[in-house]
Order: structure tokens, then C-alpha cells, then sequence
């Protein structure tokens, strides 16, 4: 069982993570941006270099959550399923604040669905903890 701190850690960065996919470009391409500024450090010109250096310290820690989630594009990484699924679901339901959203490919069984949830959870903290970000 995972310690409520732990819990609650785990819940304010998968909800970030969501948040974070949500804004991620698609194919690489970021169409809001105007290509003429695609690698500037600063998205308003009053940034600090702490702002900056804060907004690169979160991209790495959503990068770490996506590839002990999601995996890399050589297979490396990421949660078989249906912890995947599990973890996705608990992410986006900690984004709306909601415990309305499932999948498909998560048990129809409540009780199994939450062993399967709190498996995904156990299992995604011990990665996180392993790899420095929680």
C-alpha cells in the first residue's frame, strides 16, 4: 500500500503529465509557435533565469514520467498493459479532479480494476523513485 504522501506526490505530477501532453506538439511540430523564436529560452521577454531554468527542470521530469509510461520509439521503457491504460486513466482523472474516466482495456470487474490501478500506482512510484523524480 502506498504511504498517502506518496499517493498524493504521485497524483500532483501524473496530473502535470497529463496537463504537459496535452500541450505537446504534434510530430514535432508545435504550431503556435512562430518558427523564428522555436529555440528561445524565454516565451515573454520578462522571464527570469530561474522561470527558465524551473520551466526545463519540469520537462525533464514529464519527459522521465512518459518514458516509464509510455516508453521510447526503440521500445525501451514504458508499462505493459494494462498498466498503461491504468495509469493514463488515473492521469487524467487527477487533471480534471474527476474519478469518472476508464478505459476499455481495464478490467469491467471494479475489484479487479482497482487492483489493476493500484498495481499500475505501486509499480510507477517504484520507477520514480528509482529514477529520482518522485
Amino acid at each position: 500500500m502506498m504511504h498517502n504522501d506518496s499517493a498524493a506526490i504521485l497524483d500532483d505530477l501524473l496530473s502535470r503529465w497529463h496537463h504537459w501532453m496535452k500541450e505537446k506538439p504534434v510530430n514535432g511540430v508545435d504550431r503556435l509557435d512562430d518558427p523564428a523564436f522555436r529555440n528561445a529560452q524565454s516565451r515573454s521577454g520578462w522571464d527570469s533565469a530561474d522561470d527558465v531554468l524551473d520551466r526545463e527542470v519540469e520537462a525533464v521530469k514529464m519527459q522521465a514520467i512518459d518514458f516509464h509510461v509510455s516508453g521510447d520509439a526503440r521500445g525501451q521503457g514504458g508499462m505493459p498493459e494494462p498498466y498503461r491504460a491504468a495509469i493514463y486513466c488515473i492521469a487524467r482523472n487527477c487533471y480534471t479532479g474527476r474519478k469518472v474516466w476508464i478505459s476499455p482495456r481495464l478490467p469491467a470487474d471494479p475489484e479487479e480494476r482497482g487492483v489493476v490501478l493500484l498495481e499500475a500506482r505501486n509499480i510507477l512510484t517504484r520507477r520514480l523513485l528509482a529514477a529520482g523524480v518522485m
